[in-house]
């Protein structure tokens, strides 16, 4: 049981306490964005130009959460959204996992996770496998091939980054593999945080900058640049190769990064079951309005037919339901659990995810809502111009 001390309020408070505990390079890490980082603002203060249209009498005793998501029950309409090389803490990814079982959600697990999908799996079923279009034909087909043996319940397509990475305030300086000569090299900025660096010692590994779900079960997969490289490498894909990828996995398949609702259609098309808006977290073409702003109009094309989530600037209960009133099922969140995993491992990660239920139930009680079901977009006082015209 966590101490009142241990226990923070807020996602703001997991950020501050992160950026405390973790060495300065992977902090900046953890805020990314790209260019002059317009969208990165946009995605979370969208948010605040929503307002609620709150109820006075007659509110109920208690609220409900559960939903369903790619076949998965949910205690919450929050997942964790699949985040590359996890290595803010020794337990990376399987740290996150057994966090989002304890608070009774799912997980997306990158290609480029830091753990392989079999440990994350065995920590928590609830597994939505992420693939880039990526390598050949056949290193995908293998891939997919492994997610599958070890029990993932979905895949997600992810095809919103178009390889922005340069940033007006810096990127931070991340090495490609952890060796006695970077150690060294990079001693200063991490000796400033000797609890970070205490917590690698004491689990007995440095961390871990491969990507072991790129090959197969036991194989040395390649560095995360070294993945990056060959991704960046590898023609995109076009709607036929979708489809193609669509065929050969035969459960529920979300693609990720839908913007405009043409885009949305043809994602029914080649047979996806749900659909994400999102910018990749302000990561991807720098002055694309935030995720929630176009929302309405993608579950206004499709949401009659797939799953619509919502991934970017979710900082707290209020904004789910914002999300879910104009037409989500569901949000993924990124930055404010690897905040969370900062600042405290995987007590942390639970944290976060505790202080959105927390934040959801308080909003559904403030708007009269039993459920998170009975959300309307008249739940929510939106702008003329909030859409942007999307």
């Amino acid at each position: 049981m966590a101490s009142s001390k241990d226990w923070f309020e807020t996602v703001a408070e997991a950020r501050e306490r992160a950026r405390k505990r973790v060495p300065e390079p992977v902090y900046r890490a953890l805020l990314a964005g790209s260019e002059a980082g317009v969208t990165l603002a946009d995605n979370t203060a969208a948010f605040a130009e929503l307002g609620l249209r709150p109820h006075i009498a007659d509110l109920p005793s208690v609220r409900d959460q559960a939903t369903t998501l790619m076949g998965q029950q949910l205690s919450l309409p929050v997942i964790c959204s699949p985040t590359g090389v996890q290595a803010v803490d020794p337990a990376g990814e399987v740290a996150v996992a057994r966090a989002a079982a304890a608070s009774g959600t799912a997980l997306g697990l990158s290609s480029f996770a830091s753990k392989p999908i079999e440990d994350v799996i065995a920590a928590n079923d609830k597994v939505f496998f992420q693939v880039y279009w990526l390598g050949s034909r056949e290193a995908m087909l293998a891939r997919l091939d492994r997610a599958k043996r070890a029990g993932a319940k979905g895949l997600i397509v992810t095809l919103d980054w178009v390889f922005a990475t340069a940033r007006d305030w810096g990127s931070p300086p991340l090495p490609e593999r952890i060796d006695l000569a970077t150690a060294i090299r990079f001693a200063p900025r991490v000796l400033t945080r000797p609890g970070w660096l205490w917590r690698f010692a004491r689990s007995g590994r440095l961390p871990d900058l491969t990507t072991p779900n790129l090959v197969g079960p036991g194989e040395t997969g390649p560095t995360f640049f070294g993945a990056y490289g060959e991704w960046m490498g590898t023609p995109p894909p076009n709607w036929a190769d979708l489809a193609w990828l669509r065929d050969q996995w035969d459960g529920p398949l979300m693609i990720k990064g839908i913007y405009r609702p043409e885009d949305a259609r043809r994602a029914v098309d080649v047979g996806a079951t749900a659909v994400s808006v999102s910018n990749h977290g302000g990561n991807n073409m720098d002055s694309t309005p935030a995720a929630i702003r176009a929302l309405p109009a993608v579950a206004a094309a499709v949401g009659d037919r797939v799953e619509v989530v919502l991934d970017g600037g979710v900082r707290r209960g209020s904004d789910v339901v914002k999300a879910l009133a104009l037409g989500a099922r569901a949000v993924m969140i990124g930055r404010p659990y690897l905040w969370g995993m900062a600042a405290g491992g995987e007590r942390g990660v639970h944290n976060v995810l505790e202080i959105l239920r927390q934040g959801i139930d308080s909003t559904l009680y403030g708007l009269g809502r039993a459920s998170v079901q009975e959300l309307t977009a008249d739940d929510v006082l939106m702008p003329d111009s909030f859409t942007r015209g999307m």
